[in-house]
């Protein structure tokens, strides 16, 4: 299906029906619309771009980490907590693809199925087709239709590869790394961005041997990437060594951020302070932990809005999402004419004499489909 292909006109009349049952609420309008967005079936552009200025409403929480981590429990615990607040919960949730068939199990849905029946929550579960980053490449826009359809708070939990799971940042409002003590080597676990991408981390199977050892390394790496011991230190003699404890400083940090004082209610100081990701030990089996996991996700998005990130990281959101839709525009008008296949195929010989290189072969591919590229597609405009 073409990357901007229009509803055919003996299809206009359902299709725009389709959307006023959507904004009317309907649940099975819903369906319909995360399946033509998620597919890119003809007229998913029309709809994001109609869905657009409702975008905003809805609080982004991203739950990733390796396989066997508890991601699904915990991600059906917390929509238990929020539906109990009354906020309506979207949930996406992204499956592996089998390289071989191509399929995927699709098992979020059936490990979530105590909160599956809840009419005020929506589950998606989503193929990853082959997409990196741990995220199918609709997810995005998924979770914008179930921005614009009306839930409050929207799950995005991700296959589980782990340290190649770096783009739930680019999702979420707030990601939350979920860790187990059977994760392997901690500091091979925390490195490769994963300490980068995380706003709170998860000790999960918290009552299993090692899960101390491992909340202790989280805090450690914390406070070493933060500077933690070298803050407020004297310049020569009086020095407290167990206060340049870094682990004991970041969960200090931590700690103070979710209970806020007079100092910090309003970050937006010159001085204001970077936000530290606590860590907390959670047993999600038996329930244990996810009343105070909730607290601290609220207490990040409360430090967002105070000190600006929220909005730098939703204008960050609408940045990224334009670069994707030129690369996937460039992609289909590229290698969907067949001139371009034909004219590259004539080059390979001279690349493999040595004469042209893959970089020359490149840009006179660009600078000669300049036109092709930049043709305007009424479709891609509406």
């Amino acid at each position: 299906m073409p990357a901007s292909a229009s509803v055919a006109p003996a299809q206009r009349a359902g299709f725009d029906q389709l959307l006023a049952e959507f904004d009317a609420g309907k649940s099975a309008a819903l369906a319909r619309v995360v399946s033509i967005v998620e597919n890119h079936r003809a007229g998913f552009d029309e709809i994001l771009g109609r869905l657009h200025t409702k975008l905003g409403r809805a609080r982004r929480i991203g739950i990733t980490g390796p396989p066997g981590a508890g991601k699904s429990t915990l991600t059906t615990l917390l929509v238990r907590e929020l539906r109990s607040a009354g906020h309506r919960v979207g949930v996406v949730a992204v499956d592996p693809t089998s390289p071989f068939t191509g399929g995927a199990l699709l098992g979020d849905r059936v490990r979530m199925e105590s909160v599956a029946l809840d009419s005020g929550v929506f589950i998606r579960s989503m193929a990853t087709r082959g997409s990196l980053g741990g995220l199918a490449a609709a997810t995005r826009e998924v979770a914008d239709v179930l921005d614009a359809f009306g839930f409050e708070r929207i799950i995005v939990e991700t296959v589980g590869v782990g340290q190649s799971e770096l783009d739930i940042a680019r999702i979420a409002d707030s990601s939350v790394v979920v860790l187990v003590p059977e994760s392997g080597d901690s500091i091979q676990t925390l490195k490769a961005g994963l300490m980068e991408i995380a706003d709170i981390f998860v000790v999960n199977k918290s009552d299993r041997p090692g899960s101390d050892r491992l909340r202790m390394d989280i805090e450690l790496m914390l406070g070493l990437r933060s500077g933690a011991t070298m803050k407020n230190m004297p310049a020569h003699h009086g020095v407290d060594m167990k206060s340049l404890n870094p682990a004991r400083l970041a969960r200090q940090a931590a700690k103070a951020q979710l209970t806020p004082s007079p100092v910090n209610q309003n970050p937006q100081t010159p001085n204001a302070p970077s936000w530290t990701p606590p860590v907390f030990s959670t047993i999600a089996s038996k329930g244990e932990g996810v009343v105070e996991l909730l607290t601290a996700i609220d207490a990040h998005f409360a430090y967002l809005e105070e000190t600006g990130g929220l909005r730098e990281r939703r204008r960050r959101r609408l940045r990224d999402r334009v670069v994707d839709v030129v690369e996937q525009r460039v992609r289909h008008r590229l290698w969907n004419d067949s001139g371009t296949g034909k004219w590259l195929d004539s080059r390979v010989e001279e690349m493999e004499a040595g004469t042209a290189t893959p970089f020359s072969v490149a840009d006179e591919l660009l600078e000669q489909s300049a036109e092709l590229i930049a043709k305007h597609d009424s479709r891609a405009s509406k």
